[in-house]
């Protein structure tokens, strides 16, 4: 069995890459897998013809094209922002132009395009020092430091009705540790130990892959409806940018991604290869998408696809004060022969061949509300999830509750927020049934930002305070008390597939407790010009029982890292 922190490792294999974009299994486990159509063995390199297809069409359009961002929604539609090619990915998303985590006050400025002829190249160099003292068991060391960058280049055309945008990731990771990786439980001893494994034991693993190849098809039906096909990054929770400030932040560091994202903090990231469908009118915005997911993320190696797949569709309708969304979800998982992570006995997962189908039906309300002193904010999200669990029937629950304060006329502009989140947890490992909530293929470090654990059987209680004293420097400092949801179930972490061989997530036994971490952490960002922005941040833990259990040696963990990023 392959468990560890995020998981394990990795046969360097080709994957076949050329599939139906969307045969997706929405019953249950007697649906069969989608079918696959081999690709021929010169193709391999970027495993992507379907970009082939969509370059030529760009080009036999090329006389008409002159870039730009696509054409912003009449004045009756609410506004539509997607996570443009270029944003740097850092700590979280910025589904605007902006600095990642900058503050409600201000986006950060856009850098200039640069032009050749037609086309426009854009992209970024994001350069980050990590440093992890982890926890530690009987054996390995926790304790390194090491360096990753992520270069990326885009190219993109416009005009009126179609967009086409090409970007390369170039990954590259120096000095990761060799003697982080540990047998069960223990596993794998924080990031660096998942690089490591992940790329078979390089020290210094590089890489080059397609993580965007689209054409989108824009004015279908409507002049704000658009049709995107091929491969892109997606985030859910972030279909429309609130024109409040306060509400645009809490969509995209409380509300994205918590099932779905490109896990824009890793260096290697993963994108999606299928189809996105957005319609706007004056009530709202629906969005819908079926996608595959490909590989990436502690791999530097990011072209193959995998037999993950997802369909998602969302209604949100925004208000000046306000910002509500219902979405469902079905996320399908045909690896059978990977061994499948939670609470029942090895035996029984080895033996689970079936498929993974669970369905997520949920709602976000967030609000924002003037007060007598300065203005109050509250944000509930929750989901319900039905389906199969391979040879297991499903059933999981999840639910977060938010709210702060922001005073008015300090120069600090603070804003303080509180928030409790309870995902579900499986009680009974015999009696037929998986209790965990299920993330499927979300990003974690939005909401572990020492992302030793995850939203699943977690518990979550925090305290967070905002200072923003001028438009370019952002201070963040939070608290959490973290528990599990149930002490029969495991302690999880993990961000989803991101591999043939490994199921993504990682189990570890509770000891029959569920205290597992005290987090106290601190980020300091600044934005130096509209190219380049200075990211840093510390945050420790102190272990619990749950952590003591696993690691005796040490059960304190310490993760900083200093970041900057330089956008073109």
């Amino acid at each position: 069995m392959k468990q560890c922190l995020w998981p394990v490792t990795f046969q360097d294999k080709t994957q076949r890459f050329d599939q139906v974009l969307i045969r997706h299994a929405l019953g249950r486990k007697r649906m069969s897998r989608v079918t696959v159509i081999p690709s021929h063995p010169t193709q391999r390199f970027l495993n992507f013809r379907l970009s082939i297809a969509f370059t030529i069409f760009v080009f036999l359009h090329a006389h008409h094209l002159v870039y730009a961002q696509p054409a912003a929604p009449s004045a009756t539609a609410p506004a539509v922002t997607a996570p443009p090619a270029t944003t740097p990915p850092s700590a979280t998303i910025t589904p605007q132009n902006g600095s990642p985590d900058a503050g409600a006050a201000k986006a950060a400025p856009t850098p200039a395009p640069i032009k050749l002829g037609q086309f426009t190249v854009s992209g970024f160099n994001r350069t980050r020092g990590e440093s992890f003292d982890f926890f530690e068991g009987a054996t390995g060391d926790g304790n390194y430091n090491y360096v990753g960058n992520l270069l990326r280049v885009g190219i993109g055309l416009s005009r009126p009705k179609t967009d086409f945008q090409f970007d390369l990731n170039q990954p590259t990771l120096f000095n990761l540790p060799t003697d982080a990786v540990t047998p069960p439980p223990a596993g794998q001893l924080g990031l660096g130990a998942s690089y490591f494994a992940a790329n078979g034991n390089d020290k210094q693993p590089q890489g080059i892959f397609v993580q965007q190849a689209f054409v989108r098809f824009r004015g279908i039906g409507g002049a704000a409806n658009s049709l995107r096909l091929g491969r892109f990054e997606f985030s859910e929770g972030v279909e429309t940018t609130p024109r409040d400030p306060s509400l645009a932040y809490l969509k995209r560091e409380r509300i994205a991604q918590r099932l779905i994202g490109n896990f824009g903090f890793s260096h290697a990231q993963r994108s999606f290869d299928g189809l996105q469908l957005v319609r706007n009118t004056p009530a709202g915005n629906i969005t819908l998408v079926g996608a595959r997911a490909t590989e990436g993320v502690f791999q530097v190696r990011g072209n193959g696809e995998l037999d993950v797949d997802f369909l998602y569709g969302a209604y949100t309708v925004p208000r000046a004060r306000s910002d509500a969304r219902l979405f469902a979800a079905h996320y399908r998982d045909g690896r059978s022969d990977v061994v499948k992570v939670d609470n029942r006995p090895l035996a029984l997962r080895q033996a689970d061949r079936e498929n993974i189908g669970v369905t997520t039906l949920g709602a976000h309300y967030l609000t924002a509300f003037k007060t007598g002193g300065g203005t109050a904010d509250v944000l509930a999200w929750g989901a319900l999830q039905d389906g199969d669990w391979g040879n297991l029937d499903h059933r999981a629950a999840a639910l977060a509750l938010e709210a702060g304060y922001q005073p008015r006329n300090t120069r600090l502009k603070p804003w303080l927020r509180v928030g409790y989140f309870r995902s579900s947890g499986d009680r009974d490992p015999s009696d037929g049934r998986h209790g965990t909530f299920f993330q499927m293929l979300p990003t974690p470090r939005i909401y572990a930002r020492f992302p030793f654990y995850n939203l699943m059987n977690n518990e979550d209680a925090f305290a967070q305070l905002i200072l923003r004293p001028n438009p370019r420097f952002t201070v963040r400092l939070d608290a959490h008390q973290v528990r599990l949801g149930n002490a029969r179930d495991l302690y999880y972490a993990g961000g989803g597939a991101f591999e043939d061989d490994t199921f993504g997530y990682a189990g570890r036994p509770s000891g029959g407790s569920r205290s597992l971490s005290r987090v106290y952490d601190i980020s300091l960002d600044y934005q130096l010009s509209a190219r380049t922005q200075i990211g840093f941040y510390l945050g420790a833990a102190s272990g619990g029982r749950v952590i003591s259990n696993i690691y005796p040696r040490n059960d304190n963990g310490r993760f900083a890292f200093l970041e900057v990023t330089n956008r073109f």
